[in-house]
């Protein structure tokens, strides 16, 4: 065996290595998303698969079906974020948390159907046990999205008019901790400290169904447009 026989010989080992390394990696993960093990595990096999593609062009004119470039760790944990190389932790050019804060208004065609609906939903889900009725619009609101995903998704239904919102992204320099806001603080969550910093805006308009004689599209939810507002 020639020296560079024995050289795709131990290039292809790797590759079988690499490629156990990579599965045992994603069992481990068991589907969690953006797991660094299995992101290092991928760039491993990716560049064994390469280096050994090259081998073979190399001494045989033959190539694997593997079309695949080679990755430097480094710099692919740098745009991916990744936040160990070599053991070591990388440095982060954007330490700060990024805060998203939305606002969605609603016309409420009938108080009375939006807490009968809410007063279903609660009885669907009776979480801790609460069978007292809904009485306020404020509590309704809050019961359907418990029911639903938490989101302001939840909220899209008949029984609510969804008018324009806004989302803001800002990078903020504290997380937040909402057991240092009063229940009744409306304000306080939402505040931008000093040195916070909005760098998007994405402004959400309704839907409105100027020719009543045709079906309306979507259900009402506000089309959302874009607008930066920093860099």
């Amino acid at each position: 065996m020639t020296d560079r026989h024995a050289e795709l010989e131990a290039a292809l080992e790797r590759v079988i290595a690499a490629a156990r390394e990579h599965l045992a990696a994603v069992k481990a993960a068991n589907g969690r998303a953006d797991d660094d093990e299995v992101w290092r595990a991928y760039v491993e096999l990716n560049n064994a698969s390469n280096s050994y593609d090259e081998l073979l062009l190399d001494e045989f004119g033959e190539v694997t079906p593997w079309d695949v470039e080679a990755i430097d760790p480094e710099e692919a944990d740098r745009q991916f974020g990744v936040g160990i190389v070599d053991g070591t932790e990388a440095e982060d050019p954007h330490p700060r948390v990024i805060s998203v804060r939305q606002r969605r208004d609603y016309r409420i065609p009938s108080v009375g159907a939006l807490l009968a609906v809410a007063e279903a939903a609660r009885r669907a889900n009776p979480g801790d046990g609460d069978g007292a009725a809904v009485e306020t619009v404020g509590e309704a609101v809050l019961e359907l999205m418990q029911a639903g995903d938490g989101s302001l998704g939840a909220l899209d239904i008949p029984e609510l008019e969804s008018l324009d919102g806004v989302v803001i992204v800002a990078e903020v320099e504290t997380p937040l901790d909402p057991e240092t806001y009063e229940d009744n603080d409306g304000v306080g969550p939402f505040a931008l400290a000093a040195g916070d910093r909005v760098v998007d805006r994405l402004d959400e308009h309704a839907f409105a169904d100027l020719e009543l004689d045709e079906e309306p599209e979507g259900d009402g939810e506000p089309a959302a447009t874009g607008k930066a507002t920093a860099e």
